[in-house]
């Protein structure tokens, strides 16, 4: 399971506080995720993750000790931008940052439940739908709705995309399965921190793009 357990996520203290240097080099290692999807259609995805760990770095390289975790970044940037936050800096860049890993979050679990298209066992269009219709839909317009839908048609088969998520290395599916449910735990508690951060200083946003 290189591609996923080449850098796992820290366990999160007491406090819950996420610490941005690590949160930083463990997150880098995701957007070749949606290479594993197969379609062209998911690479906008890909891309703006990227954009939001390269904004999010930007503002953490600037000042590491004033910055040193996510939650530091969110209220100096309060105090910083005032009405216009947060809708602006890092704030926003982790705000849709945090949609693209519950997407990913949804969709390892989902398989790792072993959640299957009856009729079609070997599709992960069942996986996917859910992942997006959670974590992303309500954020996307019409257009991009239906650009989704149309990508669920060249979404690889089960068994190819855990080999992607491999590295094309031959490993028995329940090792597979495995090594998902190892990943999303620390994985899962960081996104769940994350978004209570958001909703505690009630910093999300609805719009749609």
């Amino acid at each position: 399971m290189a591609l996923l357990l080449d850098q796992l996520f820290a366990p999160l203290p007491d406090n819950n506080e996420i610490a941005t240097k690590t949160f930083l080099e463990s997150v880098s290692h995701l957007p070749p995720f949606f290479d594993c999807l197969g379609s062209k259609v998911f690479a906008p995805i890909k891309a703006d993750i990227n954009g939001n760990i390269t904004k999010i770095k930007a503002v953490y390289d600037s000042d590491p000790v004033k910055y040193e975790t996510l939650q530091q970044i969110l209220l100096i940037e309060k105090s910083i931008y005032g009405s216009e936050w947060p809708k602006v800096g890092a704030t926003l860049a982790l705000m849709w940052l945090k949609r693209g890993l519950r997407f990913i979050q949804i969709l390892l679990q989902s398989l790792a439940d072993g959640e299957r298209d009856e009729d079609n066992p070997n599709l992960i269009r069942i996986n996917i739908t859910k992942a997006y219709d959670q974590a992303l839909k309500r954020y996307h317009g019409w257009i991009v709705q239906k650009v989704f839908k149309a990508a669920l048609f060249a979404a690889p088969c089960r068994s190819a995309f855990l080999k992607a998520l491999t590295k094309d290395q031959e490993v028995a599916e329940e090792d597979c399965l495995a090594k998902i449910r190892q990943f999303l735990i620390n994985f899962t508690a960081t996104v769940d921190a994350i978004y209570e951060m958001y909703s505690i200083m009630n910093a999300e946003l609805d719009y749609l793009v």
